[in-house]
């Protein structure tokens, strides 16, 4: 807001209550009689800490200059601390009038308050102080009183105080309390706390004439409390709204205040009319707070939400969402009524690592019905995720030794399948590696022995997987599943032949189980009957071997061109490992089919650890990783004019030999490469290739496919390709009238609190646009196939899966952007779940228009509200929403 326009100053309501250290510093002046009268020089004098004392009267024969200080009386009005004074014209003083002038950059200082301005005048008889500014050749304000408390500064026409009463007038006084100013064209101080203001306004635009004010004819401010007025109306460039109020308050001070959320108001085809996010705030303390909030729709449906989070600065912090829901669509006595209870709880819980050291405790509960999130969130990023997740974990480090105990509670679904899987509770206990023959205090190079590492790992869970409606049921008590493992690895790396790193291992692991499955298959139902056996059943499992890696270089140079050097790094590993059979008894064929085509099942399948391994393995792993790099010219370099650039950040390819099996000793190779081109688009693919032959019926026969005369490592089952790419615009350099967080708070409120705060307070998509960012661009794409038989097994079949996805936007003009999300589904061939939005920058306010066209949910929406989180809640929502029951 411009400084010197007589309507729209700043000064403060409240802040100007010193004034009387002004009033006080003026009586000072009387002390230094004295004072040299500059004429139009620049004048500083500093005030002395007795600045009311009286002209002295000695006796006849006494020397002045031998003066008892002791009996000096100081005056009432003195001040406690220096006063600095100084004026760029002149300082008069009228001893006949008793008055005090400052001409021309007049500037006072005391503590930490300053006082500019082109007049300031100080009345002894009166005690009345006054700052004022007079009007410049064309007939502008200049130098309007300016005072500055702390960080804050103010400005007003005229500025009269009674530093004896301690009371005031201000004309045409503008303050900033936060994000809003309030002007006030008269104003009273009553007191050190309270001013009465008549014929004001209250606004968060900074522009000389606002966009927008609330008009108030009469207030009262107390001071970092509240402000208390009457004849509220709110006005847009001047001209009156409808929108009044006989009276309101609007606190001023921070922290908690207890009181209402307003709501919103929407219109949906299937819920009817309704108010949405009306809410109530309870600040219970430092440590406690509570957000209630609820929707309600004239046809029936109604959803509350319960929003506590609790801190303690140093020990612990954490939020708890619960929500319930009743939706209704329809008319109940239609056959298409449909009726929903839903539910969704989460809660995030963490403690401070320096509360106690070596102890955590962390919570992270994301759970709810499959419909929750179908029926009542609106929000695409909540909407489109249906895989919900939790995790509880206490976990113990003691210090000094290589132990760790970790107690946890985990828990996955997905609602689209609405399949459940939930683990309680689990333990697992650590013994980080050791070496027992590596002395306490070793010196020097370690002997081979002393490099032997000896680990442990025990690990208990429970577990259970059904379907959502199961819960608590008979059905889901039957599902339960327990087990423990062990495992003890043994370790030891040896250098080989200079260049070479001989790694030898042994492995001991034991599992218990509490379940057989057992597999039947019935021919009139041409289906398979399974029965349960209960009980505790052990297994181990042994395993030793031996790998050999190195690391190969080739490098090509080249002495002319921009290109300087190629490296080529190859990193090739094999290995030998052997397994005795263990678990072949375990093992049993079963029909599944009415061909008669049997299939090799376990007795531990679907069991929390898998079955033990099948037969004897005594083998061969290999494998071998590339990286690919060049280094080119770059002027950016001004040392050595390099520049490096990743071909290909690796390349793998990973296969094994059986040399017990009876068939099919070659596993199938996997491939695996990634790469980042141009440093802009991210490329990754993989597959897996089948090196046998196939039967008719796609079965593998142990015979090789180059055995056939083709040349060819064999036939490529299964693949996949990814990338991803991001654009965007160079940004421009311009004054934001948002704030956003710092990169701090971003990571310190994981995603689990920010979906949080979505459903507690639905977010404005206007509130995360940056106008500085004139276009961005966003494009990620995946496929992937396999290739199997058909279920009668007489013919090969491919099944693909692609996706496509892009998100930009672009600014149509500085003040309007508009944001496209979306993608495309190759297999309906038509556009997936797509959002619209096109936002306004109005300056202190943003308007946005958000459009989802098509699909189960759709929705128009436009949204005004200012700019200033202060007024968040101060908005225009006009919302339409469908639902598609029949898709």
């Amino acid at each position: 807001m411009a400084l010197y326009s007589k309507n729209n100053v700043k000064t403060p309501l409240i802040g100007l209550l010193p004034w009387l250290f002004v009033g006080c510093f003026m009586l000072g002046l009387h002390a230094v009689g004295y004072a040299q009268l500059p004429s139009k020089s620049t004048s500083s004098v500093a005030d002395t800490i007795l600045p009311a004392i009286r002209p002295l009267q000695t006796e006849q024969g006494v020397d002045s200059l031998k003066l008892d200080t002791t009996a000096i009386r100081l005056s009432k009005d003195a001040l406690d601390a220096p006063a600095q004074y100084q004026a760029s014209d002149s300082i008069v003083m009228d001893m006949q009038q008793q008055k005090i002038f400052l001409f021309n950059q007049a500037k006072t200082t005391y503590r930490n308050y300053e006082l500019k301005a082109d007049r300031i005048q100080l009345n002894q008889h009166t005690s009345i102080v006054t700052a004022f500014y007079v009007l410049d050749s064309a007939g502008l304000p200049h130098e309007a009183p300016v005072f500055k408390d702390g960080n804050q500064t103010f400005l007003s026409d005229t500025i009269r105080y009674d530093f004896k009463t301690k009371k005031g007038y201000i004309v045409n006084t503008t303050t900033q309390q936060g994000e809003g100013f309030l002007h006030s064209e008269k104003s009273k101080i009553v007191n050190n706390n309270t001013v009465y203001g008549a014929k004001g306004w209250y606004t968060t635009c900074d522009l000389d004439t606002p966009h927008f004010a609330i008009h108030i004819g009469q207030a009262k401010v107390i001071a970092n409390k509240l402000i208390v007025a009457r004849n509220a109306e709110l006005a847009f460039e001047g001209v009156p709204t409808p929108l009044y109020l006989p009276f309101f308050i609007f606190p001023l001070s921070t922290g908690q205040r207890t009181g209402l959320l307003p709501p919103a108001y929407t219109v949906s085809q299937q819920k009817g009319i309704g108010l949405t996010g009306l809410g109530y705030y309870l600040g219970l303390g430092p440590y406690f707070d509570m957000i209630i909030r609820g929707d309600v729709y004239s046809y029936g449906s109604w959803d509350l939400t319960i929003n506590p989070t609790y801190r303690k600065r140093y020990r612990y912090n954490g939020s708890l969402n619960l929500s319930i829901a009743s939706t209704r669509f329809g008319d109940p006595k239609t056959p298409d009524f449909q009726h929903s209870k839903d539910f969704r709880i989460m809660w995030s819980h963490s403690i401070d690592p320096k509360l106690h050291p070596g102890v955590n405790f962390s919570a992270s509960v994301n759970a709810g019905t499959s419909t929750y999130n179908l029926y009542n969130v609106t929000d695409p990023a909540v909407r489109l995720n249906n895989t919900l997740t939790s995790s509880i974990a206490f976990s113990k480090t003691w210090q000094g030794s290589p132990f760790n105990l970790t107690l946890s509670a985990s828990h996955n679904q997905n609602t689209s399948t609405r399949q459940v899987n939930i683990s309680f509770p689990q333990l697992t206990f650590t013994m980080n590696t050791i070496y027992p023959f590596q002395p306490r205090n070793l010196a020097g190079i370690p002997k081979w022995y002393q490099k032997i590492g000896i680990g442990y790992n025990m690990q208990a869970a429970n577990s259970v997987n059904f379907i959502d409606t199961e819960f608590l049921k008979p059905s889901f008590f039957k599902k339960f599943q327990s087990g423990i493992q062990h495992n003890i690895p043994i370790s030891l790396s040896l250098p080989a032949f200079k260049y070479f790193t001989f790694t030898p291992s042994i492995g001991f692991s034991q599992t218990f189980y509490t379940r057989k499955m057992f597999l039947r298959f019935i021919p009139k139902l041409n289906k398979l009957d399974t029965t349960y056996q209960y009980g505790f059943f052990p297994t181990t499992q042994l395993n030793t071997g031996a790998s050999l890696s190195t690391r190969l270089y080739g490098l090509v140079q080249f002495k002319h061109g921009k290109i300087k050097a190629i490296r080529h790094v190859m990193t090739p590993t094999v290995g030998i490992s052997y397994q005795p059979d263990l678990g072949s008894r375990y093992y049993y064929l079963v029909q599944v089919d009415t061909n008669g085509y049997k299939q090799q099942v376990s007795v531990f399948d679907g069991s929390i650890y898998g079955p033990p391994s099948y037969g004897r393995f005594g083998g061969l792993n290999f494998g071998i990783n590339n990286n690919l790099e060049m280094k080119v010219f770059s002027k950016k370099d001004t040392v050595n004019h390099e520049k490096k650039i990743t071909l290909l950040n690796s390349f793998n390819i990973n296969s094994a030999y059986n040399f017990y099996a009876d068939s099919l000793k070659l596993s199938p190779i996997t491939l695996s490469a990634s790469t980042n081109l141009f440093d802009k688009i991210n490329l990754s693919a993989g597959g897996i290739i089948d090196p046998y032959v196939q039967d008719s019926t796609g079965r593998d026969i142990n015979r090789y496919i180059w055995q056939t005369g083709r040349y060819s490592l064999g036939k490529l089952r299964s693949g996949n390709i990814a990338l991803s790419t991001s654009f965007r615009s160079q940004e421009k350099k311009q004054k934001s009238n948002t704030s956003s967080p710092t990169e701090g708070e971003v990571e310190q409120a994981s995603s689990l609190q920010q979906e949080q705060q979505m459903l507690a307070r639905p977010r404005n998509f206007a509130d995360m646009v940056d106008f500085s960012i004139p276009w961005s661009l966003n494009l990620s794409y995946s496929l992937s196939f396999s290739r199997t038989r058909t279920p009668d097994y007489k013919r090969d079949t491919t099944i693909f899966n692609q996706s496509l996805m892009f998100s930009g936007d672009f600014n149509l003009t500085p003040k309007w952007k508009i944001s496209i999300s979306s993608g495309f589904d190759f297999r309906m061939k038509q556009l997936t779940y797509t959002t619209i939005n096109l936002t306004r920058d109005l300056h202190c306010w943003r308007m946005n228009i958000s459009i989802i066209p098509y699909g189960f949910y759709k929705s128009f929406s436009i949204t005004i509200n200012p700019v200033a989180g202060v007024l968040h809640d101060l908005k225009f929502t006009r919302t339409r929403q469908f639902y598609d029951l029949f898709q």
